[in-house]
């Protein structure tokens, strides 16, 4: 994917030119290619929800990976195996330039939070550690959306997703906790233990 240059739309514009501010439309990777020269090695989080892949095409996003840009680029990096979107090796080669680019923009204390399901999240993981580094890999975190049972589920009802964690430098990245609220504190009970004599 080669370079591209951001041109500021006059008529959409909105505020101080030099707030720093932006509204990117594109296609996401020829966003990241025109904001990389601005912004690599400069981000300290970066949060994605990338398509799940789970073929679902009336969602708010096509999340099959069926966009004709998609497929048309697709058709280019792959060849006509590229008509079945749904595979995973389709996917992967969707995700891949992707990801190259985001570890770009990361600063070397960053880190990357990816939100995934059961479809892709054993693919992604493989893609990342590849990307980031198996060493790079801070934990998959649990994240229950759902907290009442679908009856309409055919099998389980899921009800999480996963959010997969890297460091761009594993060593260079600290957690960022918030201090506990007295409200915490005292939801907690204090234990004790009993010793049989």
């Amino acid at each position: 994917m080669p370079f591209h240059l951001l041109r500021c739309n006059e008529k959409l514009s909105v505020g101080d030119a030099g707030s720093g501010n932006l509204l990117v439309q594109g296609d996401n990777l020829v966003a990241l290619k025109a904001l990389l020269p601005y912004y690599a090695g400069q981000v300290k989080c970066i949060y994605i929800d990338p398509p799940y892949n789970t073929g679902n095409e009336s969602w708010v996003y096509n999340d099959n990976v069926n966009s004709p840009e998609m497929r048309e680029w697709l058709g280019k990096a792959v060849g006509k195996e590229a008509e079945d979107l749904s595979r995973h090796d389709k996917w992967l080669c969707m995700m891949y330039p992707r990801l190259v680019l985001l570890k770009e923009f990361l600063r070397e204390d960053g880190a990357i939070f990816l939100s995934i399901d059961d479809n892709e999240v054993h693919t992604l993981r493989s893609l990342l550690d590849e990307i980031f580094g198996n060493r790079n890999f801070v934990t998959t975190l649990i994240w229950q959306k759902i907290y009442t049972v679908k009856n309409s589920a055919r099998h389980f009802s899921e009800m999480h997703d996963y959010i997969l964690v890297y460091a761009k430098d594993i060593n260079k990245w600290q957690r960022n906790l918030l201090p506990r609220s007295t409200e915490l504190n005292d939801s907690y009970t204090p234990t004790t233990s009993l010793i049989n004599n």
